[in-house]
């Protein structure tokens, strides 16, 4: 596919340049970022030239990971980092990050709800996942107000820095955000 750019009401999602390579790298030396993400810790300079020049542009290339910096709509600095990964057949998976002086202002959630109506209308995507690794409630916190369910922990569900890790997973259907989905839906009977 080739790289798209998504507009939500105060942000703009857009393929990464080399132009963004400062701000990524500026951005991934938090402490936080560097803990509850697979990004390499320590975090260098090697790593944000790599991410642009090689990450981003295989997974639109392959079809695989479709990965968007986040920035205001009007411009201005990095926000953060979002993409798409498709791990399972049909279902898609979200991750993210938000630079450190830009959390708690609802960008992120406004960017994963703006990512989830592209996935589930342009990708049919019949499910977004979410995981992160038990303890991250920043992140549980974004999916939440986005409408996701967090459906429970899967033990040693994540692998980040070579340790299996048990994580949350939780999930957005289209029919949450009251959009059709591409096929029917029949919940198990409580």
């Amino acid at each position: 596919m080739e790289p798209v750019t998504l507009t939500t009401e105060r942000l703009c999602l857009r393929v990464f340049t080399a132009a963004d390579t400062d701000e990524i790298f500026d951005a991934c030396q938090d402490a936080d970022i560097q803990r509850w993400t697979t990004i390499p810790s320590p975090y260098a300079r090697v790593d944000a030239d790599t991410f642009v020049h090689t990450v981003v542009p295989a997974g639109w290339r392959d079809d695989s990971e479709y990965t968007f910096s986040v920035r205001p709509r009007e411009g201005g600095p990095l926000i953060g980092a979002v993409s798409l990964h498709h791990p399972r057949s049909g279902t898609w998976e979200v991750g993210y990050w938000t630079a450190k002086e830009h959390r708690g202002r609802g960008y992120t959630t406004e960017t994963v709800l703006g990512l989830a109506r592209w996935a589930f209308t342009d990708l049919r995507c019949p499910r977004l996942e979410w995981r992160a690794e038990v303890g991250n409630t920043g992140s549980r916190a974004v999916v939440e107000k986005a409408g996701f369910t967090v459906e429970g922990v899967l033990r040693a569900g994540l692998l980040n820095k070579g340790t299996l890790r048990d994580s949350w997973v939780g999930a957005l259907l289209p029919s949450d955000l009251g959009m059709p989905s591409a096929h029917p839906y029949l919940p198990a009977r409580a």
